[in-house]
């Protein structure tokens, strides 16, 4: 099969490097000429739009960062859906808004073009191992199609209703990766306060019930000031506008998706959009006048 592959960033192009490693014919287009380079380097064909990749594929993936990018990718000029025959499928592995998601679908359907709404979770370590949640929207035996090939960048991939509904999913996903990087960073500020050594707090609590992944893979970041990015402050920040946008649209309130957004736009008017989202921590420490480091 002969997979298209457009946005070749953080995420995408170690998720391009797998399907190279399992066998799939690749042809991607990125306008970062060195990531082309460095996946056209592993296998891959380059091609000088998405038109042209749609042509070449039935089957086109994008990862590109927002709901503008994707409507550009795929229905801009040059797009996926200039070069994509009747029967083409787009997977959409973006973390956009569900509204738009359907939308997107909505537009590609008058052609033909089939599509499904497939964000991950797990950030660029899990992008790299190949260990990847994907949550997937769309038709059924569309999603029992493609599974095989979804499976190849992840360790769970799950089905979760229409299209949109992966995006949703995702955006709860959001959330409570950022409560929960917020309540860490809360616990080990608190701690270093208190004169314990966060270090050692956090391997008191985190077999017990207060353990989750997001405190095994976000405290040893904070606690050895570690802040390169798995998954920038300034990407949380797009996903959690979705949400509210998305949430307030349906009068579902979302008071603590809120606070978030104002702490970690607190961090960006510090400059610090760019470190990744575990730097949370430093909104706590600045109110609180310390440094969560054992």
């Amino acid at each position: 099969m002969k997979v298209g592959f457009i946005g070749l960033g953080i995420m995408g192009k170690p998720m391009s490097k797998n399907l190279l490693k399992a066998g799939y014919e690749l042809v991607v287009f990125d306008f970062n000429k060195s990531a082309v380079d460095e996946v056209v380097g592993c296998g891959a064909v380059a091609a000088a739009n998405g038109k042209e990749v749609a042509e070449q594929c039935e089957v086109v993936i994008t990862m590109v960062p927002n709901s503008p990018h994707v409507r550009a990718a795929v229905l801009g000029e040059n797009g996926v859906a200039e070069g994509a025959k009747p029967g083409t499928v787009l997977i959409d592995m973006s973390s956009i808004d569900p509204t738009e998601s359907k939308a997107i679908g909505a537009e590609l359907a008058k052609m033909g073009i089939e599509m499904l709404d497939a964000p991950v979770s797990g950030g660029e370590p899990k992008a790299i191992d190949g260990t990847l949640s994907v949550m997937v929207g769309g038709k059924k035996e569309l999603f029992d199609k493609y599974y095989d090939l979804l499976m190849v960048m992840a360790g769970s991939v799950v089905y979760v209703g229409e299209l949109g509904s992966g995006n949703v999913a995702k955006l709860a996903n959001q959330i409570v990766v950022a409560v929960n990087i917020a309540a860490v960073s809360e616990a080990l500020t608190f701690a270093k306060k208190a004169g314990t050594d966060p270090e050692l707090v956090y391997q008191a609590i985190r077999g017990g019930l207060a353990g989750s992944t997001v405190m095994d893979a976000k405290a040893p970041m904070m606690l050895s000031r570690n802040f390169k990015p798995g998954f920038r402050i300034e990407l949380h920040i797009k996903d959690l506008n979705n949400a509210l946008n998305a949430a307030h649209a349906i009068s579902s309130p979302v008071p603590l998706t809120g606070q978030l957004m104002e702490i970690m736009q607190g961090l960006k008017a510090d400059g610090l959009e760019k470190e990744d989202h575990s730097s949370i921590v430093k909104y706590y420490e600045k109110i609180a006048n310390t440094t969560v480091e054992s």
